[in-house]
């Protein structure tokens, strides 16, 4: 067996025994009645579909939701900003995964210009008294972003375009990212620094290599809810690609410039 296929093997038994772990820890948020909300954040390409999926893949459909809302409605527009989220956070028993979140305003929006400064600073002034208010309230809340390189980023969205499997992920939004990389992050910089606490941290995922950001995540999110018969020595991340956000990491380049 080559070193690829190896690698391969390896990366679809620990996978297989991870999901295990989801599947025990499902049972027991269902027991006990939990409401655990996990936000996936990152750059166009960073590889939340494919980690969603993973995550999901063996878990009960019926307490287990996606949710990746589209654009806002032109009487959404209207609405308070979180308005339009709070009607898809858990009940008891349920594991909800948001593909990108409020944080979108923080991101694209402020990038592409589709709100106003007034809008985002209201936004960084309410989110963390929002995440408090659900934390307070019985919510599990994690929050997680996919970080690339450039580089990275260009090869995953010109495999987008070839794939005729993947034309569904293409938008417009793909054009820019690359052309708007050093504005996308200046506003992740911020986010980072105006929404990141103790109480609800921001978890940085080097995703470069999409197998092990979806092994470390999976990890991560095992590692920090409590259930029965947890294999500990497992669900040990590497915290050489999974870590707690800190100015630090900016400031001598262990997340993307």
């Amino acid at each position: 067996m080559n070193k690829k296929a190896e690698n391969s093997q390896h990366y679809k038994e620990e996978l297989r025994l991870l999901q295990i772990e989801l599947v025990k820890l499902q049972r027991h948020i269902i027991q006990r009645g939990d409401k655990i909300l996990i936000l996936l954040e990152g750059r166009d390409g960073a590889g939340k579909d494919g980690s969603i999926k993973r995550i999901t893949e063996h878990l009960s459909p019926r307490e287990t939701r996606v949710v990746a809302l589209p654009k806002p409605s032109d009487r959404e527009q209207t609405e308070w900003y979180f308005q339009r989220y709070i009607a898809h956070l858990p009940a008891a028993a349920e594991f909800v995964l948001f593909n990108r979140s409020w944080y979108n305003r923080a991101g694209v929006e402020r990038v592409m210009g589709f709100c106003t400064e007034k809008q985002l600073e209201e936004f960084f002034q309410e989110v963390g008294e929002l995440e408090g208010m659900l934390m307070r309230s019985g919510i599990h809340l994690r929050k997680f972003y996919l970080d690339i390189t450039r580089k990275e980023q260009k090869a995953r969205l010109a495999a987008r375009e070839d794939d005729p499997l993947k034309q569904w992920k293409t938008s417009p939004i793909d054009q820019q990212a690359v052309k708007h990389w050093k504005d996308y992050s200046k506003a992740r910089n911020e986010m980072f620094a105006r929404s990141h606490g103790t109480l609800c941290p921001w978890t940085i995922v080097r995703a470069d290599d999409k197998k092990v950001a979806r092994l470390q995540i999976i990890k991560e999110i095992l590692l920090r809810l409590d259930y029965d018969g947890k294999d500990v020595e497992l669900v040990s991340p590497d915290r050489n690609v999974i870590f707690d956000y800190d100015p630090s990491y900016l400031e001598k380049g262990g997340i993307a410039p």
